[in-house]
């Protein structure tokens, strides 16, 4: 027995611990994911670990529920602690800096964070007393021993308005500076338009050609250019021109500017302020196709019938000048007949559109999925105070352009593929078997749902999402069916291998159409560039550094699109504040055991607590996406409409409390 027992210690020792990131909730307890399951870790077992961190984790007896009362729920999570931090997500954190002779700290802005930081030394910056700072950790947070670290930057003070942009920027580790050697390289760049002639771009200057964007766009990265052409045997097709800008001319692998624009891979669209790829003297000027402007560009001609359809493509360098400068409210204007405009500028537009039409009900054809969504943007005064909600839907002009530039992404992923040449592709992988097979119990409750859309779900068919989305269009559950059937779908990401495009329904996919902001469509240019003009020296180089080009740029994208959400949340709570009382319609965007979420009509989301749903016992169906009382019946569901009041909001996590009105 001796023997046995002996024999069993030594095995349960010798397995290893389970390893996962930490996710730490605002409340101070956390979970991690492992290979052996999820864990829940009590506020008092993380053991100086942060949000974000690789952590080594011990098992313990029984299991752990955190549900606040009076709405306690089945035990559910294993317990762990942390007993060992194996690398940490971040060396440094936002704080506020408060002074309390002999000894300073920083509070961390993030509640996740429970630990104040002790500043040590005098070097650094001079900071008053409550400004925000950034802080690098020198020696994390032990059972025995607190955290220490140094302020290496000032973001601004309290009464500074746009401090929580600023921490936005900070918490992120935005690039907001550019090195000398960038700079200096950026202001030495020119056009040299003979120069180009002469290195074999086509002179595309007198060709009509114009922009169309928002009206407040801060570079113009691409053109169109619509016109009839007759080809030798009398066929009459449209040769619709996308003019994108020539930014690998002036941004060469491995330059100043190449390498700053790899680290940042996109340009960051805040809610007051663009952080861009690019140094401003390209990025607004020689790669911005302005109007009346010679520019350098890459130029995909699409040849289509009188259906659409693509008859042939080419792709060239060329020289171009934007004739005319177009905002998306002028084109719908006069394509609506409400606006006059120049007969031969109408006519192109008007064709411009028919074949945006042409192209979508194709593309619907071959199984695009189409998520019907409104985008608002937060309109700032001077003084970048919120004073208004601009909402922004698709229209006819922005189609038009959204086409053309699928088109021409498209044909280029197309062209590099078909010739086995390396590139950087944008891959959206069909959804899990898992994640398509949990639709079909909560659409069967809807009478629309017939079999044959529960067998296409079920084997990923496009043509069955886009049937529940047609099926539901109109109806109280078309909320709860759209948010379901968006969140079954994979993420897109870059990879330097065509795998298709699921969500639109192409077996070739990549990004070209945007180099100024985006550095996988850089990396496309150059590509395109060397297979049409052949390869630069740095070719080979390039293409080897083109798998962790496309997982970074992946990362980065993720990050700047946190970012953009986080500041247009800080503006929206800010734009709220007065609103406090005041009733709202509201969609429930999300259930949990915590409560609703919902999203308000000026897109605004927020939070209605458990506890304000009244005493009794509500149970969360998490397959149906339900919150129901257990003595009135009462239930909550993802996509209803309810009628909110907003209690609460609170500038530094950027939430809005609500209840029930």
């Amino acid at each position: 027995m001796a023997h046995s027992s002996k024999k069993k210690k030594t095995r349960r020792k010798g397995k290893a611990c389970p390893r996962g990131l930490l996710s730490v909730h605002r409340s101070g307890f956390g979970f991690v994911s492992t290979a052996e399951g999820d864990f829940f870790i009590h506020s008092n077992c993380m053991n100086g670990a942060f949000d974000g961190d690789l952590v080594e984790l011990e098992p313990l007896p029984g299991r752990h529920d955190n549900e606040p009362r009076p709405n306690k729920r089945p035990q559910d999570k294993p317990c762990a602690k942390v007993v060992r931090v194996i690398d940490r997500a971040n060396d440094t954190l936002i704080g506020t800096y408060e002074e309390s002779e002999p000894i300073a700290v920083v509070v961390p802005e993030d509640p996740r964070i429970p630990h104040d930081i002790f500043i040590v030394g005098e070097e650094g910056p001079d900071v008053p007393d409550g400004a925000m700072v950034r802080v690098r950790i020198l020696e994390f947070p032990t059972q025995s021993t607190p955290a220490t670290g140094v302020v290496e930057e000032v973001l601004g003070t309290a009464d500074d308005p746009s401090l929580g942009i600023e921490v936005i920027i900070g918490r992120h580790k935005l690039e907001t500076r550019f090195c000398e050697a960038s700079l200096e390289e950026a202001a030495a760049a020119t056009l040299d338009a003979e120069g180009a002639l002469a290195e074999g771009y086509v002179d595309l200057r007198d060709r009509f050609t114009f922009t169309i964007d928002p009206a407040d766009a801060r570079d113009f990265d691409d053109a169109l250019s619509v016109e009839l052409v007759e080809e030798p045997d009398g066929t009459v097709l449209t040769r619709l021109g996308v003019h994108i800008a020539d930014v690998g001319h002036y941004v060469p692998w491995g330059s100043s500017i190449d390498l700053e624009a790899r680290r940042r891979a996109t340009s960051t669209y805040l809610v007051d302020r663009v952080i861009p790829m690019l140094p401003p003297a390209l990025s607004n000027e020689l790669c911005s196709l302005q109007l009346g402007e010679d520019r350098r560009c890459m130029t995909v001609d699409l040849f289509l019938d009188d259906r659409g359809n693509l008859v042939r493509y080419e792709p060239y360098l060329a020289l171009m000048r934007s004739q005319v400068r177009l905002d998306y409210e002028e084109v719908q204007a006069i394509l609506d007949g409400e606006a006059e405009a120049a007969p031969e500028l109408a006519k192109r537009l008007r064709r411009g559109s028919e074949l945006a039409k042409q192209l979508a009900a194709r593309r619907r054809q071959a199984g695009a999925i189409d998520f019907v969504s409104v985008d608002a943007k937060m309109l700032l005064d001077e003084d970048g105070h919120p004073v208004g909600i601009d909402l922004r839907s698709k229209t006819d002009a922005t189609e038009m352009v959204e086409q053309a530039m699928v088109l021409a992404n498209e044909v280029v992923a197309r062209h590099l593929a078909d010739r086995d040449w390396p590139g950087i592709f944008r891959v959206h992988g069909q959804p899990s078997s898992d994640a398509c097979v949990a639709l079909v119990p909560v659409f069967q409750e809807f009478p629309w749902f017939i079999e044959n859309l529960a067998v296409g779900l079920v084997n990923g068919d496009p043509h069955a999402f886009q049937g529940v989305l047609a099926m539901s269009a109109g109806r109280p559950e078309h909320e709860l069916v759209s948010s379901l059937s968006l969140r079954a779908m994979q993420r897109a990401v870059y990879k330097p291998q065509n795998e298709g495009h699921y969500g639109m329904g192409l077996d070739a996919y990549c990004h070209f159409t945007s180099p100024i902001r985006r550095y996988p469509d850089l990396a496309v240019h150059r590509m395109l560039r060397a297979q049409l003009m052949g390869k630069p020296p740095y070719f080979d180089q390039e293409v080897t550094s083109l798998p962790w080009l496309a997982e970074h740029s992946s990362d980065m994208e993720r990050v700047a699109d946190k970012a953009e959400r986080e500041s247009q949340d800080l503006k929206m709570v800010e734009y709220l504040e007065d609103s406090v009382g005041e009733a709202f319609s509201a969609i429930i965007s999300g259930v949990s055991y915590h409560g609703l979420h919902v999203r308000l009509e000026n897109t605004a989301e927020g939070f209605v607590p458990i506890r304000t749903l009244g005493a009794e016992y509500f149970a969360f169906d998490p397959a149906r996406y339900t919150l129901t009382g257990e003595d009135t019946g009462r239930s909550y569901r993802l996509g209803q409409r309810i009628a909110v009041v907003l209690v609460a909001t609170d500038r530094r996590s950027r939430s809005l409390e609500f209840e029930l009105a």
